[in-house]
């Protein structure tokens, strides 16, 4: 791996020249740029673990192409052990970043893409996984972070990519040339996109014929010509531009996973990095695969976040004097049953993968969908009890200009005290920490991160066996096995 550990990823994006804007001004350096910069140091752990004893199994992995040692988030999983090192691995980064590590995105992309290029060329007779193993052995020797570019803007939400008044509101293919194609469009919400190395597009939905041109797939630079980049806001955002420490809450690491849009404005994809290319019946193959690995890694990634949420209000109350309190063991322990059934959830669907005829391996879907599904319900939960355990002070605490300034830092450390052996600076920090994972971008993005409650509803009652299960009943009451009617989703 060309790129060995944080330090060599950062100076990797300082080399890159992206077209990146955040509150209307350009960004020229994302390493030391106050609002992007928490997010290069979070996906920088990514690197870092992999350099360590205690975590080089779990961080790395073998080429399956090269038998080179690789990163495991350029890998693709060849047995059900590698999805289980996966989950393993985003609840430790979880633990240590206490929010997104960005790198995920791009590693469900690379296996959702791996395994129906080449069932694409099984049928078609492309060479699709050829080009893309090219590329995928070129980004495991550097060791580049991979952007997946999937949500598309999608306009008026009643009519498909065809039937849009503004045909840009999903990406497509406006020109074929004869070494390669331009894309328009644009992508939304895209997780890490502003320190990432390169950017993997695919579409967003299921095509019909009628929406060929939208059926692309393909690899470019972040800072290739035509991309521009615009950062989103994250709730107190304007604390970490005014370089507050205290107040940030998490000061060395971003609140979620530093979001922005992509725009393509004309971008060239040359021939040998496009992977799909109008096959419109595989586009739902694509997507459908890489919901069902990244919904698992939210049963991994938001246990490591919640394990830290966990450990703060459990020393806030150390801190307040409460911890020795019957109500307060009781709702630690239920944010720890939580936390732990959600675990659970990503390490059944991991453990229930399968084989594709590629070779890669999926998670369970069904399970896979359930996990993200419980995410939406537990993480609220958690949050709701943490925030009920620390008290209102976290949401009307002085600034930390005001703990550090002569005439009334004394008063804010006096009237925050708590327990004598315990800084009053101290209850101050653990409770900034609170306000900062339980605010609006981090549970917003646990909500709607990787598809919103409704999307894993509709896979979790097509995936739900109905027909089996009617049969199984009847059998037990012994109703003749006459044919069911079907169940289907649109029932």
């Amino acid at each position: 791996m060309k790129i060995k550990n944080g330090a060599e990823y950062m100076e990797s994006l300082k080399k890159l020249k992206p077209r990146i804007y955040y509150k209307g001004e350009k960004i020229e350096d994302v390493v030391n740029h106050p609002a992007t910069a928490p997010h290069v140091r979070s996906a920088a752990m990514t690197y870092a673990l992999a350099g360590q004893d205690e975590y080089r199994d779990l961080a790395t992995a073998t080429s399956h192409l090269t038998g080179n040692v690789i990163s495991r988030f350029t890998h693709v999983h060849q047995n059900v052990e590698d999805l289980l090192k996966k989950i393993k691995l985003l609840r430790v980064l979880g633990q240590k970043t206490g929010t997104c590590f960005q790198r995920c995105v791009g590693f469900d992309g690379i296996n959702a893409v791996y395994s129906v290029a080449f069932e694409v060329d099984q049928k078609h007779g492309t060479d699709y996984l050829e080009r893309f193993k090219k590329w995928l052995t070129y980004i495991q020797d550097e060791n580049l972070m991979v952007v997946g570019a999937m949500t598309d803007p999608k306009g008026d939400r009643s009519k498909g990519p065809a039937d849009q008044t503004d045909p840009d509101q999903y990406v497509h293919v406006v020109e074929r040339r004869d070494d390669g194609v331009v894309i328009r469009g644009a992508k939304l919400h895209m997780t890490g996109a502003v320190n990432s190395h390169e950017i993997l597009v695919m579409p967003t939905t299921a095509l019909d014929e009628r929406s060929k041109d939208y059926a692309i797939v393909g690899a470019v630079p972040v800072d290739a010509p035509g991309i521009t980049m615009i950062f989103g806001r994250q709730a107190s955002d304007s604390r970490r531009d005014n370089l507050e420490r205290i107040d940030v809450g998490k000061p060395n690491f971003g609140a979620v996973g530093g979001e922005a849009v992509i725009a393509f404005d004309d971008v060239f994809i040359p021939n040998e990095r496009i992977f799909l290319d109008g096959e419109t019946e595989f586009t739902g193959d694509i997507v459908y695969r890489f919901a069902a690995h990244h919904r698992a890694n939210y049963g991994a990634c938001k246990t490591g976040v919640m394990d830290v949420l966990t450990g703060a209000v459990s020393y806030l109350s150390q801190i307040q004097g409460t911890a020795k309190g019957s109500h307060v063991r009781d709702k630690v322990t239920e944010m720890i049953h939580l936390n732990e059934t959600l675990y659970s959830s990503s390490i059944a669907c991991s453990a229930e993968g399968w084989p594709t005829p590629s070779g890669a391996y999926m998670v369970d879907t069904m399970l896979a969908n359930v996990c993200k599904h419980n995410v939406t319900r537990f993480h609220f939960e958690v949050a709701r009890l943490a925030i009920d355990l620390a008290g209102g002070f976290i949401a009307t605490m002085p600034s930390e200009y005001d703990l550090k300034n002569e005439e009334v830092g004394h008063l804010v450390k006096k009237y925050f005290s708590g327990v004598a052996d315990f800084r009053s600076e101290d209850r101050i920090k653990i409770g900034r920490l609170i306000e900062a994972m339980t605010g609006g971008t981090a549970m917003i993005e646990s909500m709607h991160g990787a598809g919103s409650p409704q999307a894993q509803r509709i896979m979790i009652f097509r995936e739900g066996g109905l027909d089996k299960k009617i049969k199984l009943a009847k059998a037990l009451a012994g109703i003749p096995s006459k044919e069911s009617k079907k169940v289907s989703d649109k029932t």
